[in-house]
């Protein structure tokens, strides 16, 4: 009888430790399959998700012994010992994950790791003037902002009456660079749960591409609709179904790409600490998935295919910059001293160059004293970052000069872009109304941000901002009156024709000449363009730009005056020039 009740006991240890294992591989699928963790050591969620689980299997245990035990009227200490063995095992498991995480925190600390942070980053001093290539015109930059992009795109599909009534345009916007030319795109995305429920056999029909250079918005569809997307819902979600297939890695989020033939990818970069166990996160790899088929492919960085733009984040690559910045000479002199001590602005911009779109921002003290002392340049795709010594306004302050330049329209700038003007590096920026439709564009010197010009096109402030550096630039060593600003002619003409254009609130004097070419100029920028009348005899200064049917003009002098008025009209009471 003694052996059998002692089989007995045995067998009931053996159904708890079953039932125990049984309950976390219930608890943990269901908890896998609903957050999807990264089943890997640098990922401080798997090791919660662990410590949680053994915690829990602790206390089950505990409670079955003291249930077991609770009809035999044994004291606490005696019940403690029963239980203890088992129990105790288990909790001391627990504690040594919660010492392995602990300590596996302390070691990325920046206060211990300072260097390791600060060498997250390689970058290159390179001359601004040599690296970024003069602009000839400005009418191929892309300057639109992702909430300008927003508008353009809902209103692309607010016109396809088959498509808004179920899907949406995802929020965010990756820039690309397509075919040499920058495009922001976006998948679209279904409205709701049970619009995923209704159309999720068709997959989603498209997505919008944008072009921040001309302002267009163009509706893509897909040949058979894309399955795995963000906003899919069960196997069908983007991030769960990419983990599942590689369920080591620590996927860093997913960016929406374009190949050269026109084919929808979905590019999430692989992550790892490089700073103890869990900090220091950077990119090590890349996961390129087909949304259509659901198939995906893993690159090492150095693997990774050409046509890929986004790989690094715009974020991560400042914040790794800010690490450099902040502990290059140590964590205690980011503190006290803070010698050398650097940082980037708040925000920054996209330039495509060498076939790749890097990010830009200013380089400013730790003090905000708004002013940069120069500009970094980081490849989305490899991580190379560039540094340029350039002196200047920071971003913002560019910014609110431009506003200032026209106030009374209240108009808001957008983060701008930096070209290269005659070798001065150069601020250029839209205006925009309290709806975010574009109405103006801003140029402004990065050393000299008094010297601002505004124009209704690109081609128009392109020619102001080049007048006023000749005028107003000489301190920054651009071109004066005696080394004229590039491209800039003179020709003679005799006005037949004069037309004021009034148009949200500018207006615009376009002169014909005898031959039958049209010039133009914005009457803000030169009131004596009010003293011309037609027969007028001039010689007027104006931008080279080729295919072009309006030329822009800088300024004019008088030759010989005619006698005709011509009255103001508004843009919609003018007859075509």
């Amino acid at each position: 009888m003694g052996k059998n009740k002692e089989k007995g006991k045995k067998l009931t240890g053996l159904k708890l430790y079953l039932l125990v294992i049984l309950l976390d591989i219930l608890f943990g699928g269901i908890w896998y399959y609903v957050t999807f963790p990264a089943l890997n050591i640098h990922n401080q969620q798997f090791w919660f998700i662990l410590i949680f689980i053994i915690t829990a299997d602790t206390f089950v245990i505990a409670l079955s012994h003291i249930g077991s035990f609770a009809s035999r009227k044994l004291t606490g200490r005696e019940v403690l010992k029963k239980m203890g063995k088992d129990a105790l095992t288990v909790l001391f498991i627990d504690a040594a994950i919660i010492l392995v995480v602990i300590i596996g925190t302390i070691a990325g600390m920046p206060l211990l790791r300072s260097r390791a942070y600060a060498s997250l980053l390689k970058v290159e001093n390179r001359e601004f003037s040599e690296d970024i290539p003069q602009s000839e015109s400005v009418t191929n930059i892309a300057l639109m902002d992702t909430e300008s992009a927003r508008v353009f795109g809902n209103r692309e599909i607010g016109s396809l009456s088959d498509v808004v009534s179920q899907y949406e345009v995802e929020s965010e916007y990756n820039q690309i660079n397509l075919d040499g030319t920058p495009k922001k795109v976006a998948p679209l995305k279904y409205a709701s749960f049970f619009k995923w429920i209704k159309n999720r056999s068709n997959g989603i029909p498209g997505y919008v591409e944008v072009d921040p250079v001309n302002s267009d918005a163009d509706y893509k569809k897909v040949k058979n609709g894309m399955t795995y997307v963000p906003s899919g819902y069960l196997n069908d979600n983007l991030m769960r179904h990419v983990q599942f297939q590689y369920p080591t890695k620590i996927i860093g989020g997913y960016y929406f790409e374009i190949d050269d033939e026109g084919n929808p990818f979905f590019l999430c970069p692989c992550m790892s600490a490089k700073v103890g166990l869990f900090d220091g996160m950077d990119v090590v790899g890349a996961i390129l998935c087909d949304p259509v088929t659901g198939k995906s492919s893993y690159y090492a960085l150095k693997d990774i295919p050409q046509w890929i733009d986004r790989v690094f984040d715009g974020d991560l690559c400042t914040r790794k910059y800010d690490w450099r910045g902040l502990y290059s000479k140590g964590y205690w002199n980011s503190i006290i001293s803070q010698t050398g001590c650097t940082k980037t602005t708040a925000d920054y911009g996209y330039i495509t160059l060498e076939d790749d779109v890097w990010i830009y921002t200013g380089v400013t003290s730790l003090n905000s004293d708004q002013s940069n002392v120069g500009f970094v340049m980081i490849n989305e795709r490899t991580s190379e970052a560039r540094y340029y010594t350039v002196s200047g306004a920071e971003e913002y302050s560019a910014m609110k000069s431009a506003e200032g330049t026209v106030q009374e329209k209240k108009y808001d700038a957008s983060f701008p872009c930096l070209i290269n003007v005659n070798g001065q590096p150069t601020y250029i920026m839209v205006l925009k109304d309290s709806g975010g439709l574009v109405k103006m564009y801003a140029m402004v010197n990065v050393e000299q941000y008094n010297v601002v010009a505004t124009g209704t096109t690109q081609a128009d402030v392109f020619a102001n901002y080049k007048k006023k550096m000749k005028t107003e630039g000489n301190k920054t060593g651009s071109s004066n009156s005696e080394n004229p600003v590039e491209d800039e002619v003179s020709v003679v003409l005799t006005i037949s024709d004069i037309q004021y254009i009034v148009s949200d609130g500018e207006t615009t004097v376009y002169l014909k000449d005898s031959t039958g070419k049209v010039y133009k100029q914005a009457f803000a920028e030169n009131e004596e363009l009010i003293t011309l009348n037609v027969g007028d005899r001039i010689k007027a200064y104006i931008v080279e730009e080729e295919d072009v049917s309006i030329i822009t003009m800088t300024g004019f002098e008088m030759i010989s005056k005619g006698s005709v008025n011509t009255p103001i009209v508004s843009a919609d009471e003018a007859d075509t020039i």
